[in-house]
C-alpha cells in the first residue's frame, strides 16, 4: 500500500510511520476476529479508533457506496477504478487521507473534493490521469502532500493547482512533462518537497521556485535538462537535497549553487559534463557552511575532460573527497593520455607538487596535461 507522507522523506522517522502502516494492515488480515474489522473478504476492511475510522479496500473488495460518517482514512487501490462518481466522498466530511493508487482513473470530477474540506492527503500514484479540472481544489485549503506520480500527464496548468494553500509536498514525477507554467508554485509558500523527477523537461521557466520560502528536496533527475542555469536556485537558501541525475546537462553556470549554504546533498551524476566554470565549488561543502555536504555528492557518469579547466574542481573534489560517491566511476574521458583514470586520483597528483612548492620541497613534474 502506498503511504505518502512529507516526514517520509525527511527523517528515517517518516519510514517508521510506512512500516507501522503496513504493520497495522497486516494486522486487519491476520486479525480478522479484531474488534471492529469486517470479516467478510469481498467487503472493505474496517478497523475503528477514537480517531474516526479506517476503511482500506483491496481486491476482491468493491468501493461502498456509503462509507461510515467518521472516516478519517480510505484507501482505495488496485481496484481498477476508471471513475468516481462526484459524491463518492458524501457523507465523510472528516475524511484526512484519501489513497488511490494504482487504479486506472481517467479523470475527477470538478466537485470530487468539496465533501472533504478538512483532507490533507491526497495519492493519485499510477492512474491515467491526463489532466486535471480546473477548480478540483476549490475546497482543499488543508490538503499538504498531493501526489500524482506516475500519470500520464504531458501539460500542467497552473489552474489546475489553484485552491492549494497548504500544500508541503508535490509529487508530479513519471509523468510526460515537457514543459512546466510559469507562476506554477507562486502561492505554495510553504512547499518543502518537490518532485519533477523521470519527466521529459527540457528547461525549466526562470521563476520555478519564486514562491516557495522553505524548499529543502528538489528531484529533477530523469529529465533532458542541458543546463542549469545561474538564479534558478537563488531563492531556495534553505535547501538540503538536489537531485539532478540522469539528465542531459552540458552547462552548469558559474552562480548556479550560490548561496547553498545548507545543502547537504547534490547528484549531478549521468549528465554531459566535461568541465565547470571556475567558482561554482565556492558554496559548497566549504568549512563554515551550515551543514557541509554532510551527506555527499555524486559527479559519477560525466565525461570529464582532465586538463587545468577542472583546477578549481581538483581542490574542491580533494577537499571533500570523504563525502564522495562512486569515485570508481568518476573518470576522465579526455585527453586521451588521461582517458580511464579517475578523476580523484588525477586531481590528488595535481595538487602534490603545489604542496611541495608551498613547503618548500622540490616538486616532481606535473603530469596533468595542460
Amino acid at each position: 500500500m502506498s503511504f505518502w507522507s512529507p516526514e517520509q522523506n525527511q527523517s528515517p522517522g517518516g519510514l517508521d510511520t510506512h512500516l507501522s502502516r503496513i504493520l497495522f494492515l497486516l494486522l486487519l488480515i491476520v486479525a480478522p476476529s479484531a474488534q471492529g474489522v469486517i470479516q467478510n473478504p469481498d467487503a472493505c476492511q474496517v478497523f475503528q479508533s477514537d480517531n474516526g475510522s479506517s476503511v482500506n479496500c483491496y481486491p476482491p473488495a468493491k468501493l461502498p457506496s456509503s462509507l461510515p460518517a467518521d472516516t478519517t482514512y480510505l484507501s482505495a487501490e488496485f481496484l481498477n477504478l476508471t471513475q468516481l462518481p462526484p459524491n463518492t466522498l458524501q457523507g465523510i466530511s472528516n475524511l484526512q487521507e484519501l489513497h488511490l493508487s494504482s487504479n486506472r482513473l481517467e479523470k475527477l470530477s470538478v466537485k470530487f473534493l468539496l465533501p472533504v474540506p478538512q483532507l490533507k492527503v491526497l495519492d493519485l500514484t499510477r492512474n491515467a490521469l491526463t489532466h486535471l479540472s480546473s477548480g478540483l481544489f476549490q475546497a482543499s485549503a488543508a490538503l499538504h502532500t498531493l501526489v500524482l506520480k506516475e500519470n500520464q500527464l504531458e501539460v500542467l496548468e497552473a489552474s489546475w493547482l489553484h485552491g492549494l494553500k497548504a500544500l508541503v509536498h508535490l509529487d508530479l514525477s513519471g509523468n510526460c512533462l515537457r514543459t512546466l507554467p510559469p507562476g506554477l508554485l507562486a502561492n505554495f509558500t510553504d512547499l518543502r518537497i518537490l518532485d519533477l523527477g523521470n519527466n521529459q523537461l527540457e528547461t525549466l521557466p526562470p521563476d520555478l521556485l519564486r514562491g516557495p520560502l522553505k524548499l529543502e528536496r528538489l528531484h529533477l533527475e530523469g529529465n533532458r535538462l542541458q543546463a542549469l542555469e545561474e538564479g534558478l536556485l537563488a531563492p531556495q537558501p534553505n535547501l538540503h537535497y538536489l537531485f539532478l541525475q540522469d539528465n542531459q546537462l552540458a552547462t552548469v553556470a558559474a552562480g548556479a549553487f550560490r548561496g547553498l549554504k545548507q545543502l547537504d546533498m547534490l547528484d549531478l551524476s549521468n549528465n554531459l559534463l566535461t568541465g565547470v566554470p571556475k567558482g561554482l565549488w565556492a558554496y559548497l561543502g566549504q568549512p563554515g557552511a551550515a551543514q557541509n555536504m554532510k551527506d555527499g555528492f555524486d559527479i559519477s557518469g560525466n565525461p570529464w575532460t582532465c586538463n587545468q579547466n577542472l583546477d578549481d574542481l581538483y581542490q574542491w573534489l580533494v577537499a571533500n573527497k570523504d563525502k564522495m560517491f562512486s569515485p570508481n566511476d568518476t573518470r576522465c574521458a579526455e585527453p586521451k593520455a588521461m582517458k580511464g583514470q579517475t578523476l580523484l586520483a588525477v586531481a590528488t597528483s595535481h595538487l602534490k607538487p603545489k604542496v611541495g612548492v608551498e613547503t618548500g620541497v622540490t616538486a616532481p613534474k606535473n603530469t596533468v596535461p595542460h
